[in-house]
């Protein structure tokens, strides 16, 4: 079929090699080729070409996910909209790991336990989270930072989580700090802010983890959300929240979802979570 041929090339272009586009489908390695095969006979043009131990899109290929991506996301959205669902059906939902490991992670276990235990938990980078949600690969969408223009979902806002700085103050001014990627869509709105407080980012990881390990061992300030602060353990470097630095926490999802109440359970349950940790922290 053509949907699933370029849902292959769609893929492979984010995994970068068959076998890992196999894993993802629950095909074989030799299946996802046959695909790509099916689908370069149908089209006339070569899609894909080696590229050492991964697989390289042609410039054909590219210019035609380019054209071909918006629909292909918005066809595999009502395609899972229109999916039957049971209370045994897995449900998929994609959530920042920052939020998964400082507010949500008590509560999934419970939720598993006691109410839903088909939930299946997949953690993304926010312009990836929207990415799963849009075209239905994730049901329910938590991210981090702001929402870009257009992104074609519902959203319901959960919270504003500020921003600590940990370390000394007057070393982060003089030496500067070390922040997350700054270059994130949903994260670039802080370097003007952290500018105006004379704070220069002076590393940017891509993973809280290794921030909360290099401000456990005091190699330089670093700037946390307030939900990682507990991570950083025993340790007393001085912390405190930045003026006028927050980030929004959203509950992203498609407009069908509204229609399904195994979904709106787990959304109403989510909502007053977050309503309850904000009670506790004010």
């Amino acid at each position: 079929m053509l949907l699933e041929g370029l849902e292959t090339l769609y893929l492979l272009a984010r995994e970068g090699t068959m076998g890992k586009v196999g894993s993802r489908l629950y095909i074989s390695q030799s299946a996802v080729s046959k695909r790509i095969a099916n689908l370069e006979g149908r089209l006339g043009k070569r899609l894909v070409e080696p590229d050492g131990r991964n697989i390289r899109l042609t410039a054909d290929a590219r210019d035609l996910l380019a054209r071909v991506n918006p629909l292909l996301e918005e066809l595999k959205g009502e395609i899972s909209d229109n999916r039957a669902m049971s209370d045994h059906t897995p449900l998929p939902l994609a959530c920042s790991e920052t939020l998964l490991a400082g507010y949500l992670a008590p509560f999934f276990a419970a939720y598993i336990r006691q109410q839903d235990k088909a939930l299946v938990l997949s953690t993304h980078h926010t312009p990836v989270i929207i990415e799963r949600v849009r075209s239905g690969d994730a049901l329910l969408g938590i991210c981090a930072g702001r929402l870009p223009n257009g992104h074609g979902l519902l959203a319901t806002r959960l919270m504003d989580e500020p921003f600590y700085l940990v370390g000394d103050e007057v070393q982060a001014l003089r030496e500067g700090i070390l922040t997350m990627e700054l270059e994130n869509p949903s994260n670039t709105y802080l370097a003007a802010t952290l500018e105006e407080q004379g704070l220069r980012p002076r590393m940017q990881l891509d993973s809280y983890l290794a921030l909360i390990e290099l401000a456990r061992a005091g190699v330089a300030p670093v700037l946390l959300p307030a939900g990682l602060l507990d991570k950083l353990g025993d340790e007393a470097q001085p912390r405190r929240p930045l003026a006028g630095l927050t980030r929004p926490l959203h509950l992203i999802y498609r407009p069908n979802t509204l229609k399904r109440d195994r979904l709106v359970r787990l959304m109403e349950a989510i909502g007053a979570h977050f309503t309850s940790r904000q009670m506790v922290s004010s």
